[in-house]
């Protein structure tokens, strides 16, 4: 049962929120030298809470849609399969992704009541945000954009719980946190282009085609690495963040998956390992660089 409620809550994505708290904490300890460890602590439980209660409800409204069914599934995309194949019931599903989000909401309210009204905006953000994701936003074609401003505010945010202060270097690290997550929904968006399409949903690839689309993936990885040179010349990250460019052969190979295979499921798989890879080593390695 524990297994089934790992796969459901996509535990290997998770790291995408742990990266975004890394990196926020990476920025307080540069800019203070130190971390307050029980914050650090729950910010770290407070965001994969939320991180969790979007997956648990982004699967169960599919499958309220049918599109879960009618996906091919992969280690990346088309759902977790939990609600298709009858391990886990929509009821339990859809209660524990609310459960999720009342408990980052409630660690979220613990720091509104220390921090005060900037992390009371974030927080209703993110929870009005998480609970209209499957339903409204990403039926819109914002997906992208709702998941890179999600990053730049955990990146944000955890900054401002650990200093009470907005630094300019913590919003624009969160942006590049938050255009690599949007990379990895982007790719991982074109294998459920037709079931997507064929139930209504609009996502990125859909309103701009898949020609398009894959024409337009190298820009999310071009700007990303640009945003971390420029940071070096604007003091907001640092020379050792050029270390970041170490993922740089993994995203050569997701560019060039994409080009050759937008249009095949099984053909997707190594753009998106690669890009999920990219993505992390890339947040790991530029939360590590601010540390130096």
């Amino acid at each position: 049962m524990l297994s089934s409620w790992l796969r459901a809550i996509r535990i290997r994505f998770l790291l995408a929120s742990v990266i975004a708290v890394s990196n926020g904490l990476a920025i307080a300890y540069w800019k203070f030298g130190t971390i307050d460890p029980l914050y650090a602590g729950l910010t770290y439980a407070g965001v994969v809470f939320l991180h969790a209660s979007v997956d648990l409800l982004n699967d169960y409204w599919d499958h309220k849609r049918g599109i879960d069914s009618a996906t091919t599934r992969t280690k990346f995309s088309g759902g977790t399969g939990v609600l298709p194949e009858n391990v886990l019931t929509p009821k339990a599903v859809y209660a524990a992704g609310i459960m999720f989000l009342i408990l980052g909401g409630a660690v979220g309210a613990y720091f509104v009541a220390m921090r005060g009204v900037t992390i009371a905006v974030i927080l209703g953000f993110a929870v009005v945000a998480i609970y209209f994701y499957s339903t409204s936003i990403v039926n819109s074609g914002l997906g992208e954009l709702f998941v890179a401003i999600k990053g730049a505010m955990i990146v944000l945010g955890t900054f401002f719980v650990q200093t009470a202060l907005i630094d300019p270097a913590a919003i624009f690290v969160g942006v590049i946190v938050g255009l690599l997550s949007a990379t990895v929904l982007f790719v991982n968006s074109f294998p459920d282009h037709d079931a997507d399409k064929s139930k209504g949903r609009r996502t990125l690839v859909i309103l701009m085609g898949r020609g398009r689309a894959a024409t337009a993936f190298p820009l999310f990885i071009i700007a990303a690495y640009a945003l971390i040179v420029a940071g070096i010349f604007l003091g907001y990250t640092k020379i050792y963040s050029l270390a970041s460019l170490v993922s740089l052969p993994l995203a050569v190979k997701a560019i060039a998956v994409v080009r050759k295979k937008r249009d095949e499921v099984a053909g997707m798989v190594p753009a998106m390992s690669s890009t999920v890879t990219y993505s992390r080593v890339t947040g790991f390695v530029l939360a590590a660089s601010l540390l130096f």
